[in-house]
C-alpha cells in the first residue's frame, strides 16, 4: 500500500474516532444520574430526536427540540442554566452538546446511551 492510501486511512479513521470521543467540557451521564436530576427545576432538558420519535416515547421533563433545528430553537434556551440533551442511542445528542457549546452553553450534559439505556 501507498503512501497515499495510509494517509486516507488515517485520516478516515481520525474523523470516526473523532465524531464518537466525548465533547471537551461536556458532562457524561448515565440514566440512572439522570433519574436523580429530573426534578432538578435548574436544568433544562432537550430530547433532540424527531418529532415522531418522540411522541412514541419520551421523558415527560424533556422539551422536544430536533436536531435538525436546534440551531434555529437556540434562542429557547437559557445559557444561565445547565442544558441536559438525550437522543436515542447518545451520538444525536453528543453533536447536539457541541453546538451547544460552540454557541456559548456553559453546563452541558450528554446522557449516555440515550433512550435506548432508559429503563
Amino acid at each position: 500500500m501507498g503512501y497515499i492510501e495510509w494517509i486516507i486511512i488515517a485520516l478516515i479513521v481520525f474523523f470516526f474516532i473523532n465524531r464518537m470521543l466525548p465533547t471537551k467540557g461536556v458532562r457524561n451521564i448515565t440514566t440512572a444520574q439522570l433519574k436523580n436530576e429530573l426534578n432538578d427545576k435548574h436544568k433544562q432538558f432537550v430530547d433532540v430526536r424527531t418529532p415522531g420519535e418522540y411522541k412514541g416515547n419520551h421523558i415527560g421533563e424533556f422539551k422536544n427540540i430536533p436536531l435538525h433545528q436546534l440551531g434555529q430553537q437556540i434562542s429557547q434556551l437559557s445559557k444561565d442554566r445547565e442544558v441536559v440533551v438525550i437522543c436515542q442511542s447518545g451520538m444525536r445528542s453528543n453533536k447536539a452538546c457541541k453546538i451547544l457549546k460552540k454557541q456559548g452553553f456553559k453546563q452541558v450534559s450528554n446522557v449516555k446511551g440515550g433512550m435506548n439505556a432508559w429503563f
